[in-house]
């Protein structure tokens, strides 16, 4: 009896942590940021959020945040698919090198970017002589939004073609369909769901990327300032409030984001 009631106190005790943990490091600062976006009232929030330069930099990343996905998307797709179904020289550096954003910090992917296409790098400079700019402008920002969100797609379709039955894909091929008709009918429904689910959590990762984009980006209202960088200049400016404003765009966004997530997700299982 005794051993039992030290079992429950020790569960009850761990999922508590576990609670606290939960409650302390994530619940109280998504609460933080509501409250403050209203502490002075629903009228301030309205006039915040209406500002021309805080809805266009919502806007923009909006923009540039789905153009990266867009490319995540087709990019991160046949990579998962080169690296399942082709076996090369180097495929296990390149599958471990997949995962580098996670590991660098950010700020050290825009440094990474500014170097190799700023105006003194080599790409820079004939990108220059051809007429046209990538560092602090759209395109620098939307590598970046794309470099820090590159695993998500990845790792999101691998698992869904290494688990693909080939008995499935071969079956088709005997019935006499083509190999376009296989990828389409067998081999892509199988991948939409981590298609989908990746997209989405690369699109809410760019939404609120900061360390990279402020060293790439112009910062010039409605052309290259983001949410992101209008947030911290908010912060700078002493003004918390239209800070936390735009703050909440961002995270009910993320909110509706990760609730179809789990919605694409169960309904996954469930077929």
């Amino acid at each position: 009896m005794n051993s039992l009631l030290r079992h429950k106190g020790w569960t009850w005790g761990f999922r508590s942590t576990i609670l606290l943990y939960f409650v302390v490091l994530i619940v109280l600062p998504i609460l933080g940021v509501y409250y403050n976006s209203f502490s002075l009232g629903f009228a301030n929030f309205m006039e915040s959020i209406s500002d021309p330069i805080a809805w266009k930099s919502v806007i923009l990343t909006l923009q540039l945040a789905l153009a990266a996905t867009i490319i995540n998307v087709v990019l991160g797709t046949m990579i998962a698919w080169v690296l399942i179904r082709y076996k090369f020289p180097g495929r296990s550096l390149l599958n471990s090198l997949v995962d580098l954003p996670f590991a660098l910090p950010t700020a050290v992917g825009g440094l990474m970017i500014l170097l190799l296409l700023g105006p003194g790098s080599l790409i820079g400079g004939i990108a220059d002589k051809l007429g046209f700019e990538i560092v602090f402008h759209r395109p620098a920002i939307v590598i970046a939004m794309v470099f820090v969100t590159f695993p998500f797609v990845i790792r999101a379709v691998q698992p869904l073609l290494e688990e693909l039955d080939p008995s499935e894909e071969e079956a088709a091929y005997t019935m006499g369909a083509s190999g376009s008709r296989v990828f389409r009918q067998v081999i892509l429904p199988s991948m939409v769901p981590g298609m989908v689910g990746g997209g989405m959590l690369a699109f809410s990762r760019a939404l609120a990327e900061f360390g990279a984009v402020v060293l790439v980006a112009g910062n010039i209202p409605g052309r290259t300032l983001v949410s992101s960088v209008f947030i911290y200049g908010e912060v700078e400016s002493d003004n918390p409030t239209g800070a936390a404003a735009v703050s909440v765009i961002l995270l009910t966004l993320s909110f509706l984001i990760l609730w179809l997530i789990n919605v694409v997700q169960m309904r996954g299982r469930r077929a």
